[in-house]
């Protein structure tokens, strides 16, 4: 299985771009750009998802949605220190352990995006006997001397802060490095998959695109799902590795395959909707692995929407995830391209009663 230019092309563009939960614009730009002239209209939700919709030629043709989430776990800009120092407080997961001395961008108002590192208060000097290094005791530097230079450098509170990382095809060409696979992946196979379909008449209304702040608790998956209305969806995300210590029973393996999402803590895989996807993918010769999760996607919020929605992840792992730097393998892509491709194509009137029943 090999990867095109154009996809790896993709790939570096999304996982580089600025996209912190409430900051999405840069991501949501660049989508619109490349979903636009596969679709018969673009829609957008008052918080700022953005779907495209392709339309059946099918009378009362079921909406079928499938949601990625643009934004990445990051940090906003709350206190500029006199000596020039910023702090800043999580939007979304982090563990203190990822942080310190690695490279963070603040993206201005004025959409210049400042490089620094995150130090911190040396043990030394720590107050008590506790000597764990909190995110408040962090300190980002962008080499400013005084708080006067962070506001004519255009810093101020509320600016948004994201990993600086330089997307990387490893010596294993399979296994890419870049910040945001979680969820840039999801952006990428909705621009792909309604690319892939362009010339397919479905006999569904295909709603694809990708929500905002999933990373702060799957905010925009309720405004996109109440504007959709969806008869069923299909959420795209990227989802944590436990393949490091090599262990035959671990759950989560880059180079396995798409997963196939039993439940986690905020949705459990329908039983009908389950054999559906497991039939799908030994039918396409997809390689798939089964996969759960202490998180949750957008899905948890979709599913329970409206009148209830049936639902399923169709997702990869990536290593190290919520830190600066993630680790995939490309084949679980291509897999789960393949598998989203083809559940779209079986998504008919027909199929969605069976799957609701």
């Amino acid at each position: 299985m090999e990867l095109s230019q154009k996809t790896l092309e993709r790939m570096k563009t999304l996982t580089e771009l600025h996209g912190a939960p409430g900051f999405e614009d840069q991501v949501r730009d660049y989508m619109r750009r490349e979903l636009k002239d596969n679709a018969d209209e673009l829609i957008q939700d008052g918080l700022g998802g953005i779907f495209a919709v392709k339309r059946s030629k099918k009378e009362n043709a079921p909406k079928v949605m499938v949601a990625a989430h643009m934004d990445e776990v990051g940090f906003m800009v709350t206190e500029l220190t006199d000596n020039g120092f910023i702090k800043f407080t999580p939007l979304g997961g982090w563990s203190t352990d990822v942080l310190l001395s690695q490279r963070f961008s603040v993206r201005t108002s004025d959409n210049e995006e400042i490089t620094g590192v995150i130090g911190s208060v040396p043990v030394h000097f720590r107050r008590g006997n506790n000597k764990e290094t909190k995110i408040e005791d962090m300190l980002l530097d962008v080499g400013a001397d005084s708080k006067e230079e962070l506001l004519e450098m255009g810093i101020n509170l509320g600016d948004s802060i994201v990993p600086k990382v330089d997307f990387q095809v490893l010596k294993n060409e399979k296994k890419i490095l870049a910040k945001a696979w979680d969820n840039r992946y999801g952006c990428l196979i909705a621009i792909e998959v309604l690319e892939a379909l362009k010339d397919v008449e479905l006999d569904c209304d295909l709603y694809i695109g990708a929500n905002v702040q999933e990373e702060v608790g799957l905010r925009g998956a309720k405004a996109s799902a109440n504007l959709v209305q969806p008869d069923i969806a299909y959420v795209v995300d990227c989802s944590p590795a436990n393949d490091m210590l090599g262990k035959k029973d671990d759950m989560g393996k880059i180079g396995q395959g798409t997963l196939l999402r039993l439940m986690d803590r905020t949705m459990i895989l329908a039983p009908k909707m389950r054999q559906f996807l497991i039939d799908t993918a030994e039918e396409n010769d997809i390689k798939y692995q089964y996969y759960t999760s202490p998180g949750g996607t957008d899905a948890g919020s979709i599913h329970v929407s409206n009148d209830g929605v049936v639902s399923a992840v169709v997702g990869i792992c990536s290593r190290y995830i919520h830190t600066a730097n993630l680790i995939i393998n490309y084949e679980d892509y291509l897999h789960a391209n393949k598998l989203l491709t083809e559940l779209i194509k079986k998504s008919n009137r027909e199929t969605i009663e069976e799957l609701r029943g």
